[in-house]
C-alpha cells in the first residue's frame, strides 16, 4: 500500500510538474506573442516614421529645387530683356539686390486711385508729367530726367521695375523707354501689370512710399542712348529713304483713317504721309489672353500685314504722344533690333506744322487722300 501510495504521490507530483511546465510554456508563448506584436507595432511605427521622414525630406528637396529653379530663372533672364513675369519680379525683390519698383500713372500720387488701393510693397508712384514736357509731350530735358531719377534713388546701375495698373495702360512702358534712353542698364517691366502680381497671390500694400534721393552721380551722361528716340526732323530725314524706312502707327483704325484724332486736345486727324498701320494697344492687340505683352512673333505678324519686317526695314513706331508706341519699341529692343525706334512726337507734334504732309483714309482705297496739315478740319477731337 505504501509503495502504491508513494507511486500515486509521484504520479500526482508528476502531473503537477507537467501542469506547471505546460502553464509556463503557455505563458512563455503568450509573452513571445506579445513581444512579437509589440515588435510588429514598433516596426510599423518605425516604418511610418521613416516614411514621414522621407516625405519631409522629399518636400524639403522640392522646396530646395523650387528655390534653385527660381534662382536659375532669375539668372537666365538677360539684362536686355524688358518684359518679365510676376514670379520673376518677386524673385528679384527677394534677392537682396538694389531694385526700385515704379508704378507709373498720369497725375500726382493722391489722385492715383489704383496705387492707393493696392500696389507692390515698396513701390513708388511716378507721375508721367515728370517725364514729359508740356508743349509736345516729348521727353523732358536730360537735366530734368537726371534730377528726377536721382530723386528716386536711381543711377545707371540700379535695377528698375516699372508696372501699370492695367494691361492696357502704357504709362509704365513709356517710363521704361525713358529709363533705357537715359542710360539705366537693367530695366524691367512687369508684363500684365498689377493684375499679374495679384493673380499670383503676392502681397500688396496701401501706404504711400516716399523715395530717398541718391547723392551718387548717375554714372553716365543722359541720354546714354539718344539713338533709341527719333525727333520729328530725324524722321523726315529718314523718310527720304522710303524703301528702307517706315513709320508704323500704333493707333486705332479710326485714328489711322483720319476719322478721329483720338485725343480731346488734338483737333486734327490723319497720319504722316507714308505711314502704315501696326495695330493698337488700347484694344488689346498687344496683350495675350492673360494680359501679358505679346511676343516678337505677334509684332512681326502685324508688320507683315504691310509687307514689313524688322529683319529688313528700319522702323519708327509712333502713336499720338509716344505711350502706345513704346510697347512695340520695347518688344523689338529686348530682341536686339537696333533698327527699331520711337518717334517721340507722334501725331501730336506732326499736326502742329501746317506744311507737313498728311494721308487720310486707307492707302490704295478710293477715298484715300494726300493733303497738308493746313487742309485738315479742326473738328476731329475725341468727344
Amino acid at each position: 500500500m505504501r509503495r502504491k501510495g508513494v507511486f500515486k504521490m509521484k504520479m500526482n507530483y508528476g502531473k503537477i510538474l507537467l501542469s506547471v511546465a505546460l502553464l509556463s510554456a503557455a505563458l512563455s508563448a503568450c509573452g513571445n506573442a506579445k513581444k512579437a506584436e509589440t515588435s510588429a507595432v514598433s516596426s510599423e511605427k518605425s516604418t511610418e516614421a521613416a516614411s514621414e521622414k522621407a516625405q519631409e525630406t522629399e518636400k524639403a528637396g522640392e522646396t530646395e529645387k523650387a528655390g534653385e529653379k527660381e534662382a536659375t530663372d532669375l539668372s537666365s533672364v538677360k539684362e536686355e530683356t524688358v518684359y518679365v513675369s510676376a514670379d520673376y519680379v518677386k524673385a528679384l525683390l527677394d534677392s537682396g539686390k538694389d531694385v526700385k519698383v515704379l508704378e507709373a500713372a498720369w497725375g500726382p500720387v493722391d489722385a492715383d486711385e489704383d496705387y492707393n488701393k493696392a500696389h507692390i510693397p515698396g513701390a513708388f508712384h511716378v507721375n508721367t508729367d515728370d517725364i514729359e514736357e508740356e508743349k509736345t509731350w516729348n521727353f523732358r530735358s536730360p537735366e530734368e530726367i537726371e534730377k528726377l531719377l536721382k530723386k528716386y534713388g536711381i543711377t545707371k546701375d540700379t535695377i528698375v521695375v516699372t508696372y501699370g495698373n492695367t494691361p492696357e495702360n502704357t504709362a509704365d512702358d513709356r517710363l521704361a523707354t525713358v529709363l533705357l534712353w537715359a542710360g539705366v542698364e537693367d530695366v524691367k517691366n512687369l508684363s500684365g501689370g498689377i493684375d499679374a502680381w495679384v493673380k499670383e497671390g503676392f502681397e500688396t500694400e496701401k501706404k504711400v512710399n516716399e523715395p530717398v534721393a541718391t547723392k551718387e552721380d548717375f554714372g553716365v551722361k543722359i541720354p546714354a542712348h539718344p539713338e533709341y528716340v527719333l525727333s520729328i526732323d530725324e524722321v523726315k530725314e529718314k523718310m527720304k529713304d522710303d524703301a528702307k524706312f517706315k513709320l508704323v502707327s500704333i493707333r486705332s483704325k479710326d485714328e489711322f483713317l483720319g476719322k478721329t484724332s483720338g485725343y480731346s486736345y488734338i483737333d486734327r486727324a490723319g497720319e504722316p504721309l507714308g505711314a502704315v498701320w501696326g495695330h493698337d494697344t488700347d484694344d488689346g492687340s498687344y496683350n495675350n489672353a492673360d494680359g501679358t505683352v505679346v511676343d516678337l512673333a505677334k509684332l512681326e505678324e502685324y508688320l507683315g500685314e504691310s509687307g514689313l519686317s524688322l529683319e529688313k526695314n528700319d522702323i519708327a513706331f509712333y502713336c499720338g504722344t509716344g505711350w502706345r508706341a513704346s510697347v512695340p519699341f520695347l518688344i523689338a529692343h529686348e530682341n536686339g533690333f537696333k533698327n527699331a525706334y520711337l518717334y517721340d512726337g507722334g501725331w501730336f507734334q506732326w499736326q502742329m506744322d501746317p506744311e507737313n504732309k498728311v494721308q487720310l483714309g486707307e492707302p490704295g482705297s478710293s477715298d484715300y487722300k494726300e493733303v497738308q496739315v493746313k487742309d485738315l478740319s479742326t473738328d476731329k477731337a475725341k468727344k
